[in-house]
C-alpha cells in the first residue's frame, strides 16, 4: 500500500521523485547539458535539469579574490576569450589561470564551446559553434542557487556533484580550495551524507584530509584514472568515479566488450561506482550506444554514469535498464 501511495503522489506531482530513490543507477549531467551547450555555464545547467538529471555536476576552481568558479580546468583559455581581452596576462608557460583574475574581470569574459587554444578548433566539431550566442562564466553559489530554485519552482529534487578541482595546486598557491568550498556548501545546506550531494576529487591524499581532517560528512567520490586499492578507498569514500575504459577495456576477437573486475572488486567492498564519460559522439571505435550502456548498466551494474548526453542516458536508464 505504501509503495502504490507513493507511486500515485510521484504521478500527481509530475514524477517529482527523482528516479534513483527508485534504486536505479543515477544519471549524472557531466558539465551540465555540455553535448547540447557550451559547458559549466548556466544554460547548460537549465538545460540538464530540464532534461532530469539526477544530479548536475560543477567544478570548482578558485579565482584570485577566492571566488568558487565553476569551470572545468584552472586555465581560462580552452573556454573563454581572456587571451584577447587580457593579452599580457599569461603566465610564463603561456596559460591563463583563473588565480590569477579578479572575478568581475573573469565576468567581463565570453564563455563558448571547448577549444583548442593553439588552432582556435573546436575538442567537438558537432557541438555548439564556438563564439556564437552569449554565454558567462559563473560562481558556484548562483548554480546552486540556479538549482535549488528550480527545485522549488518545480517540486523536483535535483542534486549537485561538485569536484574540486587541483587541490594539491592551489595549495602551492597558498589558497586552501576545500575548505572554502566546504563553507559555501554548508551555507547552503550541504552538510550530512543524508543531503543531496556527492563531493568529488581526483586527490587521493585531500580526499581523505577532506574527511578525517575537515570532518565532512559528505558522501564523497574517489575519481580515478588508473587502478586503486579499493579497500582503502572504501574507509573514507563511498564510491569510486573511474574512467570508462577502466571498466570496458576494449573489444575481442567477436566484438565483445572486455571487462575488467574494478567494479566487482568496488563492490565488494560496499563503494558505489560512478564512471566517467559517456560521449555519444565520441564513443570507442566498434561500440555504438547502446552497446556501450548495456555492458555498463545491465552487464557489469554500475551505478551511475557521468553523461555528456544526460538525455540520452536517462532515456536508456529509465526505459532498458534491468529493474534490480
Amino acid at each position: 500500500m505504501k509503495k502504490l501511495v507513493a507511486t500515485v503522489i510521484c504521478m500527481i506531482l509530475g514524477g517529482c521523485m527523482s528516479i534513483y530513490s527508485q534504486n536505479l543507477p543515477i544519471n549524472i549531467a557531466h558539465r551540465g547539458a555540455c553535448a547540447y551547450l557550451p559547458e559549466h555555464t548556466l544554460p547548460a545547467k537549465a538545460l540538464a535539469y530540464g532534461m532530469e538529471a539526477d544530479f548536475i555536476e560543477q567544478d570548482v576552481v578558485l579565482t584570485k579574490d577566492n571566488h568558487a568558479l565553476v569551470i572545468h580546468d584552472i586555465h581560462l583559455d580552452t573556454v573563454t576569450d581572456v587571451a584577447n581581452r587580457f593579452p599580457g596576462r599569461a603566465r610564463d608557460d603561456g596559460r591563463y589561470y583563473a588565480l590569477d583574475f579578479t572575478l568581475a574581470e573573469i565576468k567581463t569574459l565570453k564563455a563558448c564551446e571547448r577549444f583548442e587554444p593553439a588552432s582556435g578548433t573546436a575538442v567537438f566539431a558537432g557541438r555548439f559553434p564556438v563564439w556564437k550566442s552569449d554565454f558567462r562564466l559563473h560562481t558556484l553559489q548562483e548554480e546552486i542557487e540556479l538549482i535549488q530554485g528550480l527545485n522549488k519552482s518545480t517540486g523536483k529534487n535535483i542534486g549537485i556533484y561538485p569536484e574540486i578541482k587541483d587541490p594539491a595546486w592551489h595549495l602551492e598557491q597558498g589558497r586552501d580550495i576545500s575548505k572554502i568550498v566546504l563553507q559555501i556548501l554548508e551555507e547552503y545546506g550541504y552538510k550530512t551524507a543524508q543531503d543531496n550531494i556527492y563531493l568529488q576529487c581526483f586527490d587521493f591524499a585531500e580526499l581523505k584530509r577532506i574527511k578525517n581532517e575537515l570532518k565532512c560528512e559528505l558522501k564523497l567520490i574517489q575519481l580515478i584514472e588508473e587502478d586503486c586499492d579499493v579497500a582503502e578507498v572504501a574507509s573514507y569514500a563511498v564510491g569510486i568515479g573511474p574512467w570508462i575504459k577502466q571498466i570496458i577495456t576494449g573489444l575481442d576477437k567477436e566484438g565483445t566488450p572486455v571487462i575488467s573486475d574494478l567494479v566487482a572488486r568496488a563492490h565488494q567492498h560496499k563503494l558505489m561506482v560512478h564512471p566517467y564519460t559517456f560521449r555519444a559522439d565520441a564513443l570507442p571505435e566498434g561500440v555504438c550506444t547502446e552497446l556501450l550502456l548495456d555492458t555498463l548498466f545491465n552487464k557489469i551494474g554500475v551505478d551511475g554514469i557521468f553523461s555528456d548526453f544526460p538525455d540520452v542516458s536517462r532515456k536508456f536508464i529509465r526505459n532498458q535498464v534491468k529493474k534490480p
